[in-house]
Order: structure tokens, then sequence, then C-alpha cells
């Protein structure tokens, strides 16, 4: 069974997770022009390798960013969003 580390539930069977795609940064809605604004909304990287993404442990609607290699689909870690320092 493959598992899942959520930062505030702990290890869980990933079925209890879905991913909401990768952590992007969004840029200002009121400031950008409508080019760089289509490129956020309709654009991801689908390279393989690390990669920083939204999840959510379904059961207490809890969501956190998971480090991710794509590339062979390991966890690397998992945290709050605004945590990044202390894991």
């Amino acid at each position: 069974m493959k598992l899942m580390t959520c930062p505030v539930n702990g290890t869980r069977p990933i079925s209890e997770f879905i991913c909401g795609g990768e952590l992007r940064p969004m840029p200002d809605p009121n400031q950008v022009d409508d080019e760089t604004w289509a490129d956020y909304v309709f654009h991801r990287n689908g390279a393989a390798g690390i990669k920083a993404e939204w999840w959510c442990h379904t059961p207490s609607n809890t969501w956190f960013v998971a480090e991710r290699n794509t590339q062979i689909d390991q966890v690397l870690r998992t945290y709050l969003y605004g945590q990044e320092e202390q894991s």
C-alpha cells in the first residue's frame, strides 16, 4: 500500500489524498497583462522532475504542499503552506 504523510494527520493511505496540481507563484491579477494571465491559467510544466504540488487530505480537508519527484513518483517531504523552513 502506498502511503503519504499529511503534516497534520500523519501517515495515511494514498487513497485519502487528492492532488491539486503544481504550486506556482500567481501573478497579481490586478497588474498583469492578458497574455501573462492566460499563460498562468492554461500552461503547465509537464517535464518530469522535482515539483512542489498542492495535496489535500480529503477526510480532514487539510491542504498542504508535497515536494515530489515526478520521474520516480517519490514524495520527498510534506509541509503546510508557509512552513517550508520548519520541515
